[in-house]
């Protein structure tokens, strides 16, 4: 079996959605798992945004606008009447959910029940699309077996028990369309994978149905070895570990999620991202064999604050650092690059929502200072502690910008530096240069 994600982008037209048919209209089984059509999710933020700030008037007017709109992609989508007509119901049915949360109080809970919308209804439009082309398939709704936990983590033992369950309701079609991003939690309610959480999404249902491979198909040919929005002549990279992806992709490469590499790895199921603009270029695959190589590839991840904690007193004691951490977990705020010296902490974080908070209980331990609009760029490559001579080009290449932290042995595949965000560009182009003539 496989599993195929379509992003956003894959699914942004009646065109691009027509062009998924060939992709998946195979004899093999496969699931395929839909995001919701670009723009829609933000769109549907907006409106609970509205919402939340009491605006009803214009929720209901933005509600309106995303509604015609979806109208007009169902004129486009469907050849037949009889479809048209069925699509044009589907579209007030779940646009009329919507209007009813400007009727009633609104909670944190009913946003991502709105937010949910975006692929309900993506899935349902396209199931819809492959009935009308005479192709079997079966829609699986992903808020029948996709849960997560107390913790906001996903409970795999549910997920996969309750996946089987709902696959054997539909023996006969080899194609299973479900939902990316949504799910349900520890209480019934529907939540979600948050921002990216399609990719997640695929790689749990690969891993709990044990699929001989997943794809993800997004608009670029795979991992490239630097940012091709802002560096020329960037180069595909065909194969990659699954250690080597999770640090590009925790650390800024876009193409994936980067809790998605994870479940797969656990299982080792190799991972293919794919274009789907350009179906016949192999991507990239990722496994668990690792090529090693001086430098592989580049990335930057931005939105990083940077904390640093000052304590002539404390800083060395029994403790400390336990203390420091035990504030971060409270605020369930994770780290990405720690440095300490005899007397200061710097941390980075890419979370600031309780960043102040942190920062006033940090104050008990000591002086505490606040950098944002940082961004850590990280290096892949062959960083493994045995070998001499790391990492010389990196710092030739940065030597006209200033380098606020360096991470370096905490993994035998990245080195990690924090600069100025406004130096980001500058940085990547000038990374290129030296390490990938």
């Amino acid at each position: 079996m496989k599993i195929m994600k379509f992003g956003g982008t894959s699914v942004g037209n009646p065109d691009r959605m027509r062009a998924l048919i060939p992709l998946i209209n195979d004899p093999d089984k496969k699931i395929v798992v839909l995001s919701a059509m670009s723009g829609t999710t933000n769109s549907l933020v907006e409106i609970a945004g509205l919402l939340y700030a009491d605006k009803i008037d214009e929720a209901s007017l933005k509600n309106e606008q995303l509604r015609a709109k979806y109208h007009q992609v169902v004129d486009e989508l469907y050849a037949t009447e009889k479809f048209k007509k069925s699509g044009h119901e589907l579209i007030d049915s779940h646009f009329e959910y919507i209007r009813n949360f400007t009727l009633r109080v609104f909670t944190k809970l009913q946003e991502k029940a709105i937010l949910s919308q975006g692929e309900l209804i993506s899935t349902s439009l396209f199931h819809m699309l492959m009935q009308e082309n005479n192709i079997r398939a079966a829609l699986l709704p992903a808020l029948s077996f996709m849960r997560i936990d107390k913790d906001g983590e996903p409970d795999y033992f549910y997920i996969e028990e309750n996946l089987k369950r709902e696959l054997k309701k539909c023996p006969q079609e080899n194609i299973i369309i479900t939902q990316g991003f949504i799910c349900r939690n520890a209480y019934g309610e529907i939540d979600n994978l948050k921002r990216g959480g399609s990719d997640f999404t695929a790689s749990i249902i690969g891993a709990a149905s044990r699929a001989d491979e997943i794809q993800i198909w997004t608009d670029i040919n795979g991992f490239h070895n630097n940012d091709p929005r802002f560096v020329e002549n960037t180069k595909v990279i065909r194969n990659i570990s699954f250690d080597e992806a999770a640090e590009l992709a925790y650390f800024g490469a876009k193409i994936l999620h980067p809790s998605s590499v994870n479940p797969a790895r656990e299982k080792n199921i190799p991972v293919r991202l794919k274009n789907t603009m350009e179906p016949e270029d192999i991507g990239t695959l990722i496994t668990a064999d690792c090529k090693w190589e001086d430098y592989k590839a580049v990335a930057a991840k931005d939105g990083i604050s940077v904390l640093r904690i000052r304590s002539d007193r404390m800083l060395m004691a029994y403790g400390f650092l336990r203390k420091v951490f035990e504030i971060f977990e409270a605020y369930k705020t994770p780290i990405d690059m720690i440095t300490t010296s005899e007397v200061s902490i710097s941390l980075t974080v890419d979370n600031s929502e309780f960043i102040n908070e942190i920062a006033k209980d940090l104050r008990e331990l000591g002086g505490v200072e606040i950098e944002q609009n940082q961004s850590i760029i990280c290096v892949v490559g062959d960083f493994r502690p045995e070998r001499t001579g790391s990492a010389p080009e990196i710092f030739e290449a940065l030597n006209t910008i200033p380098l606020k932290m360096i991470s370096y042995g905490g993994s035998p595949y990245s080195l990690s530096l924090l600069i100025d965000t406004s130096n980001k560009v500058d940085a990547l182009r000038q990374l290129s240069k030296h390490l990938f003539k």
